[in-house]
């Protein structure tokens, strides 16, 4: 509607001149009026706003407008030029939208919708990888730098402008697939914000189990390293098999179970550690102990947060329900 505006007043103020005063005063105004369209077209690309979904059509329009202004002076007819060049684009916008939906199908909601499950498998490998290499009965704690699990979530942390560019395509895609109208594209920006925080969580945490097992430090009394280990062990077991559900039911588009075992078990381990360790002063004379823990307490309560966004796209893109199989069987088992 403000571009409309604009333009019209433009061509509204270049009429009323044209009809009342002298050519200099036209050419003057009309110089003016072009100007003033051209800075505000500009300009407005500063906007977030529009930068983020109108930069494109922006863009094409400063180029047209200046082509037809600068042709003005070269062109007999204007108006035949204006309609030529936009028939140009028409044309363009045309031949882009038959190839990407009926040749070869591109759809940037369906690209952002796997990314969001990418990114949770992902955060969940990193665990498991700590749960096996670091905190396991087996492990060994050698040659970690050189470990894959351990760089898996810095693609998580660099997705953000990749989210970004495909939520604002998936926006004018039509109804596609899976993808009904009014899709909830922004919460899966908001789901991306939580793994970005849980990846760079997981980023302290990486960093500081290869500076203490690189270290000199003392060897800390083995009942701590081992109630130490065991709780890290749960959490990170937990945790990443909450991940891997996460990444299933956005990649199924299949509604979370209300009651998860894993998540009550990850928070339960994190809790129960928190208060041993407030409790004993053994582990505060072991900083370089707990540190890990700590770091993978913090880690729980992020996967938590990234639980709670997940059930809400379940419920705004209405996933289906999951489908129960009436030979399952449900155990709790509490340590």
């Amino acid at each position: 509607m403000e571009w409309r505006l604009v333009i019209s007043s433009d061509l509204s103020c270049h009429v009323l001149v044209r009809l009342r005063f002298t050519p200099h005063v036209v050419t003057l105004v009309h110089g003016g009026g072009s100007r003033s369209v051209a800075s505000a077209a500009t300009f407005s690309r500063f906007i977030p706003e529009v930068k983020a979904r109108y930069d494109y059509g922006v863009l094409i329009f400063i180029l047209t407008f200046a082509m037809v202004a600068v042709s003005s002076y070269r062109v007999e007819d204007l108006i035949e030029f204006a309609h030529e060049r936009v028939t140009t684009i028409a044309v363009g916008v045309a031949t882009c939208l038959f190839t990407t939906v009926f040749v070869f199908p591109v759809w940037a909601g369906e690209d952002l919708h796997n990314l969001a499950a990418g990114n949770l498998d992902k955060l969940a490998e990193f665990l498991e990888g700590m749960e096996s290499e670091c905190f396991g009965e087996t492990s060994s704690c050698e040659n970690l730098e050189g470990k894959a699990f351990l760089h898996v979530y810095k693609s998580v942390l660099n997705s953000k402008v990749r989210e970004d560019s495909l939520s604002t395509f998936a926006r004018w895609e039509p109804i596609h697939g899976k993808f009904g109208f009014r899709h909830p594209w922004k919460q899966y920006q908001e789901l991306g914000t939580l793994c970005r925080q849980c990846a760079s969580s997981m980023e302290a945490l990486a960093s500081c189990v290869i500076i203490l097992k690189g270290s000199q430090y003392p060897e800390a009394n083995p009942e701590l390293c081992l109630r130490t280990g065991a709780a890290c062990a749960a959490m990170s077991s937990h945790s990443a098999r909450v991940l891997r559900g996460l990444s299933l039911t956005v990649r199924t588009m299949t509604a979370p179970s209300p009651a998860n075992g894993d998540m009550s078990a990850a928070t339960k381990a994190a809790s129960d550690f928190g208060t041993e360790f407030s409790e004993d002063g053994a582990l505060l004379q072991a900083m370089h102990v707990a540190v890990v823990a700590s770091l993978l307490s913090d880690i729980v309560a992020q996967i938590e947060r990234i639980t709670e966004s997940t059930n809400d796209l379940a419920r705004l893109a209405c996933f289906k329900k999951p489908e129960r199989s009436p030979s399952a069987v449900v155990i709790n088992i509490e340590d």
